[in-house]
């Protein structure tokens, strides 16, 4: 079985967890009522996907 002979240090370790990092959601605009929406997913204010309704909204 193999193991380390050193210990790594902070440095190394911190620089390779330099990239684990939450990225923001890409945000679309809906083009029937104008609010912002999830790419690719139904809109939550008019119910509508790629122009037909596909949830009733009240």
């Amino acid at each position: 079985m193999a193991v380390p002979k050193r210990k790594k240090g902070r440095m190394k370790t911190n620089s390779r967890r330099s990239s684990h990092k939450l990225t923001a959601a890409g945000v679309s605009v809906c083009p029937q009522c104008h609010k912002t929406k999830l790419p690719h997913r139904v809109c939550g204010e008019c119910g509508y996907y790629n122009g037909k309704e596909i949830i009733e909204t009240a």
